[in-house]
């Protein structure tokens, strides 16, 4: 079954390859790029994608446009500064091939996702494989959701998250996101009250560093849990 990849990008050339490099056995990459200049277009395009520059939407609409861009129904979603393993590389193959259920409808797929320094805590589950014309990637700008309209079932294998490449700019991303976050909350009318100012950072450091088991990987655990 055709199944074309999907990527959006910016300035992301020193993790591109390793995504790149996982999914070469789709017949169609595509790469859509909200203003690149470190070489991750050349990279892309060396590599046999197809690069199309688009202005930046936020997430969930710069994915939903690349996902349209995408000459085939099947799609894989894809950060930068993510990976296959071997496992869930042949789970997506098998599934392609010899799908679950119903041979027509969509069955949106999730995988495991991981920071790549603390895995055992921080782990989660992700929708990326789908039929476009049953799932679509929501309008949020940041902490986007795929919305499916057909029951999720789930892939063996693990999809390899690195998601910085130190810790200065981990937390500069995770920066950037919260003030995405906390935009959006506002235009939406929401507001935070002080309790909830306080309890909520504790309680999820308790959920992923204690609850999840993140302590068994130490000092990366303890720097990147929320």
């Amino acid at each position: 079954m055709p199944l074309s990849v999907a990527i959006i990008t910016r300035n992301a050339a020193s993790q591109l390859e390793s995504c790149l490099a996982s999914v070469t056995f789709a017949e169609e990459v595509v790469v859509v790029d909200s203003g690149s200049t470190d070489g991750t277009v050349e990279l892309a395009t060396r590599r046999g994608a197809r690069v199309i520059a688009k202005e930046w939407l936020g997430f969930g609409p710069q994915k939903q446009f690349a996902v349209e861009s995408a000459s085939h129904d099947w799609v894989l979603c894809l950060d930068a500064d993510e990976s296959l393993s071997e496992e869930l590389r042949e789970s997506i193959i098998g599934e392609l091939k010899s799908p679950r259920g119903s041979s027509t409808p969509c069955r949106a797929a999730t995988v495991s996702g991981a920071l790549a320094q603390a895995r055992r805590g921080l782990s989660d589950w992700s929708v990326r494989l789908f039929h476009r014309k049953h799932a679509h990637w929501g309008s949020e700008s940041v902490h986007e959701k795929v919305a499916s309209a057909l029951p999720v079932l789930r892939l063996r294998g693990d999809l390899l998250h690195d998601s910085a490449e130190t810790l200065e700019k981990y937390l500069d991303k995770q920066n950037r996101y919260t003030s995405l976050q906390a935009e959006s909350l506002r235009a939406a009318g929401r507001r935070a009250n002080v309790l909830q100012l306080v309890l909520s950072p504790s309680l999820r450091f308790i959920k992923f560093y204690l609850l999840r088991l993140g302590f068994l990987d130490g000092v990366p655990a303890w720097c990147t849990s929320p």
